[in-house]
């Protein structure tokens, strides 16, 4: 069994490290999307969760159809009491048990103060019994289907949560997937201020062997390549994280991607669809229908029990011996009705109103405070929509700013120090420009997630 289980664990392992060993070139986003659902590894923990809410839903519809037990007894005594209740249970007692053949049948004596050896004192007996025992509840008041309902809501509930985490792994494998390419984005545009820099080295190296540059110029153009450089660096590191938390998400080794447009698409938004579609206001209603379960299933508390019963049962001093001939039964109801208990139950049931009520109220607030939530980022996307309209039009502006001004410090109208200040005004807006880029994707991405767009 033990070698068993470690080659079921090392197999698993084996299968494991296969799967994020495994290399993705030139990924899109849609076949991303479908290997995260397969493979992500918090949306198969969810998934457990949800068989397991199944299985408890299982448990609840099994007691209902009652219970079933077989008992099997192997005794051995030579207690007076327990030898003629087994001698009974076999059908096999006689008057010879309570000591009639000790008795003086003549009627010369009085029998009645004679304590019989043979009932008093008996040789001891096995007893072997096997008893079949069938229990089912004929009416809990309610209670019984309540507990079903929950747990079927429960199954629910867990089903949401699923789709919820879907949402999130949705959100986070498309935000990395935009985020790699404005990456990409921002590396081309440090490596063409790179090139610049090394064509405004040149033209500085050129004037300074004419006469026309000091040697400060030279080190201002050097220390500047140097801050490009280890800008540079930086975002091939946040490329490579950026590649390690996709291959997370994905549980699978991803070397590339196909990139995409660097601003994604506003959702269009239907209000009745949201409210129907949220997986925040689906939840807080099941949850308020749960409660009213809840409600129902302590009333039935107020409310008598009614279950039924029947017992096989079949004895004797050796195992299985006549036992058709030897067998008994007993079939029966049971009435149980608590009358009192110090108001526990009136307690329970004022408990779960006032839960019910408190439900209500957060049904109502979920509702207001996701459509409040939708309102901001709708407002905050489109700001940063206008916000990335405005830097564009300031990036073209510097970047021509900066090709003038290297080209009036060739004929020496300006100094080396104005030409680098307008590099870095480009540079500073470019920032600007990929960050305005990168806060409206996830305005956008954190909005198709609340509207429940999946990977729509």
């Amino acid at each position: 069994m033990f070698v068993y289980h470690f080659r079921y664990i090392l197999l698993t392992l084996l299968l494991s490290l296969s799967s994020i060993a495994e290399e993705l070139k030139n990924l899109s986003l849609d076949n991303a999307l479908t290997i995260m659902q397969e493979n992500n590894l918090e949306l198969k923990i969810s998934n457990f969760d949800e068989q397991m809410r199944q299985y408890e839903v299982n448990v609840a519809k099994g007691h209902n159809y009652g219970k079933l037990d077989a008992k099997i007894q192997a005794l051995r005594s030579n207690d007076a009491g327990n030898i003629f209740g087994f001698k009974l249970k076999s059908r096999e007692a006689t008057f010879g048990d309570f000591g009639f053949s000790e008795f003086d049948m003549s009627g010369q004596t009085n029998p009645l103060p004679v304590a019989p050896q043979e009932l008093n004192y008996p040789d001891s007996r096995n007893h072997f019994q096997t008893t079949i025992t069938y229990m089912l509840p004929l009416y809990t008041g309610g209670k019984l289907e309540q507990y079903g309902k929950i747990t079927k809501a429960l199954q629910r509930m867990s089903q949401l949560d699923s789709s919820k985490v879907l949402n999130e792994k949705v959100y986070q494998t498309t935000k990395t997937f935009y985020d790699i390419s404005l990456i990409d984005q921002y590396i081309n545009n440090l490596s063409n201020i790179l090139s610049n820099i090394d064509t405004l080295q040149n033209i500085v190296s050129s004037m300074k062997e004419e006469g026309f540059a000091k040697e400060i110029d030279e080190l201002e153009v050097e220390t500047r390549r140097a801050e490009a450089s280890s800008m540079l660096t930086q975002a091939n590191y946040n490329k490579e994280l950026a590649y390690q938390y996709l291959s997370f998400l994905l549980n699978k080794n991803v070397l590339s991607i196909q990139a995409l447009d660097n601003v994604a698409s506003m959702p269009t938004i239907n209000i009745n669809e949201f409210l129907k579609n949220n997986l925040d206001i689906q939840k807080a209603e099941l949850g308020l229908k749960i409660t009213d379960m809840a409600v129902e299933a302590e009333e039935a508390n107020f409310l008598p029990t009614v279950g039924a019963f029947g017992e096989y049962v079949s004895s004797d001093d050796k195992a299985f011996n006549d036992f058709i001939d030897k067998d008994f039964y007993t079939v029966g109801v049971q009435l149980e009705w608590n009358l009192y208990n110090g108001n526990i139950d009136k307690n329970n049931l004022a408990k779960a109103k006032v839960q019910n009520m408190k439900v209500k109220e957060q049904v109502e607030l979920t509702q207001k405070g996701i459509g409040l939530k939708i309102a901001k980022l709708q407002t905050e996307a489109n700001s940063k929509a206008a916000e990335i309209t405005s830097l564009e039009t300031q990036f073209s502006f510097a970047s021509k700013v900066y090709e003038n001004y290297q080209e009036r410090y060739k004929e020496g109208i300006t100094s080396i120090s104005d030409v680098l200040i307008k590099q870095s005004k480009e540079l500073e807006v470019l920032l600007k420009l990929l960050t305005a880029k990168n806060d409206r994707n996830a305005k956008v991405f954190e909005l198709r997630s609340i509207l429940n767009k999946g990977n729509k």
